[in-house]
């Protein structure tokens, strides 16, 4: 199967249902009153990280997903009933992005949840506008259309410990030796160009180790895949930076140990400079072919020389990242963005006439009937406690010209959003 980290989706929430317009009708009851239902409100759609899913892979050739609408309100006071809401089990560490780049959500632990698209609210039946001066209101509200969005989303692995090293330097070899993962392993360039994920057993804990693909010089600036490589160590609570003691041609200077050193830390600084001040391990690794002078930890993941020392250290440092995570509060430093509720929003239409945007304002002018004397009568009050006079005043809108909002258009009267 495929390891995926970047895909778009298209998420879709439910209509809502429209209000009904109905009156009384039984015998012995000349004149009975409204009785219309409500619409049903839309489905909303939730994108939720679940520690199951380990890719992105099923949004890349289906990227749609969709909400159920709310149904109809009918006579006798019957309610239209809700749409079904629909859940989208992402990989943990998902960070969902608009389509301009910002991001919007961030879902690093389990069973975090985030509302992709909000269902519409139903409509009001007619029932619902019976007032003293309103005796025998003719009109319903329809149902909200459910909002409609395309997201990019990108994985960032949630591992303990990341391996990073230059190609070929071991890290496969390395994560196959101390855990069950099992990587494509050669003694050639390259050989990774996806992520694993290996859980490693130190006694009772357990950490979770990331194979990254290897890096090169450059990576940081997004050379050679760089970008997609290092995001994956963005969140790792411990770095392993590996150097090859047996590279393939030991007389090239830029393949000695300190200089692939400073290549690798170059490259993590370049890209996050937060990510130096991480607890790190250099780690020289085939030990058993060493041509290299090291003086640091060494490694075989041949002969398995060295290895207990490394896991066991490396454990110590993860419970020590954890304690401090655990210390810093539960959110773990990472946030979940939310956008600010939307208001009301004046501007120039293409046509010259002015455009009022906001859900709210849409809902307001969304009745069965707008002729009738009873609902304009409620969409101008409605208006009005919105402020789209004072918006459209303040925009410099002038006694006569047009209007439009959602799927309506009025003539601008001053202290009278909507013209009779």
């Amino acid at each position: 199967m495929s390891f995926v980290d970047e895909a778009q989706i298209h998420v879709k929430a439910g209509d809502g249902g429209a209000g009904s317009v109905s009156f009384r009708r039984e015998a012995h009851v000349s004149k009975g009153g409204p009785d219309g239902g409500d619409g049903g409100g839309g489905g909303d759609v939730w994108l939720v990280a679940d520690p199951n899913v380990a890719s992105l892979l099923a949004f890349r050739d289906h990227p749609h997903r969709k909400a159920t609408s709310g149904v109809h309100g009918q006579g006798k006071a019957r309610h239209g009933a809700g749409g079904t809401p629909v859940e989208v089990k992402v990989p943990v560490g998902t960070v969902v992005k608009s389509l301009d780049g910002s991001v919007v959500a961030d879902l690093p632990n389990p069973g975090d949840r985030w509302r992709a698209a909000e269902g519409g609210r139903g409509g009001r039946g007619n029932a619902r506008f019976l007032s003293n001066r309103r005796r025998a209101p003719a009109f319903a509200e329809q149902g909200e259309v459910g909002e409609e969005h395309w997201y990019d989303l990108e994985l960032k692995l949630m591992a303990d410990v990341a391996l990073v090293g230059l190609p070929n330097a071991g890290k496969s070899t390395l994560i196959s030796r101390i855990s069950a993962a099992k990587p494509k392993i050669a003694d050639y360039p390259f050989t990774t160009l996806t992520p694993h994920l290996g859980v490693v057993r130190v006694g009772e804990r357990e950490i979770v180790v990331a194979d990254i693909p290897g890096l090169i010089e450059g990576a940081s600036e997004g050379k050679g895949l760089g970008h997609q490589f290092l995001r994956h160590v963005e969140r790792a609570r411990v770095m392993v930076v590996l150097v090859d003691l047996a590279p393939a041609d030991p007389d090239d200077p830029a393949m000695a140990p300190a200089e692939q050193e400073r290549v690798l830390l170059a490259e993590l600084g370049g890209y996050r400079p937060e990510l130096l001040e991480r607890p790190r391990v250099v780690v020289g690794s085939k030990a058993d072919m060493a041509v290299s002078d090291f003086d640091g930890m060494r490694i075989s993941a041949v002969t398995g020389d060295g290895l207990p020392v490394l896991v066991g250290h490396l454990a110590d440092l993860v419970s020590e990242a954890r304690a401090a995570d655990l210390a810093a509060g539960p959110a773990g430093g990472f946030v979940i963005h939310r956008p600010e509720a939307e208001g009301v929003v004046v501007e120039r239409g293409m046509d010259g006439a002015w455009v009022v945007r906001g859900r709210k304002a849409e809902r307001a002018v969304a009745v069965s009937d707008i002729t009738n004397a009873d609902a304009l009568d409620f969409v101008q009050h409605r208006l009005k406690q919105l402020g789209v006079d004072r918006a459209l005043a303040r925009a410099g809108a002038k006694d006569g010209e047009m209007v439009h909002i959602g799927g309506f258009t009025f003539e601008y009267e001053p202290d009278q959003v909507v013209g009779r």
